[in-house]
């Protein structure tokens, strides 16, 4: 239902209906749930313009959409992105981005992150150490 999703935010503009954090995230989320990455970040580049504020959840659903795209390295400029923003970088984001590694055969960049969640104290789960391990099978590191 993206494409609905993408279609209810024109019709939004279209009338003048302001549009905040929250339906952006809803509209990246769609995106994300229907494997439209590249759809996910455009929305990220129009909150920008339209200085809508991207949140946690905003980057989670994108960072999520690359993964399921196979945009590891996308998923990375994500991760980048929020600290940059100084936006909250929780466990599923990193859960998130390593799923993307994994995928992407990255298994030194998955345990790069799972070093980075260690270092900030960031909880670590079952998600978590699933992926890292199968990134490192993935890329013959077991």
């Amino acid at each position: 239902q993206w494409d609905h999703a993408l279609r209810l935010l024109v019709e939004m503009a279209s009338a003048h209906v302001e549009m905040d954090t929250v339906t952006y995230n809803s509209a990246v989320s769609a995106c994300e749930k229907g494997g439209q990455w590249d759809q996910a970040l455009r929305l990220l580049v129009e909150m920008a313009s339209a200085h809508v504020e991207m949140d946690t959840i905003t980057y989670n659903a994108a960072i999520s959409a690359c993964e399921k795209g196979g945009k590891w390295d996308q998923a990375l400029m994500l991760l980048l992105d929020m600290a940059s923003a100084h936006v909250n970088i929780n466990t599923i984001t990193h859960n998130a981005a390593i799923s993307a590694c994994e995928k992407g055969g990255e298994w030194d960049k998955a345990l790069r992150l799972l070093l980075e969640m260690a270092s900030a104290h960031v909880e670590m789960n079952t998600i978590t150490y699933s992926s890292a391990v199968s990134a490192c099978e993935k890329g013959g590191q077991w």
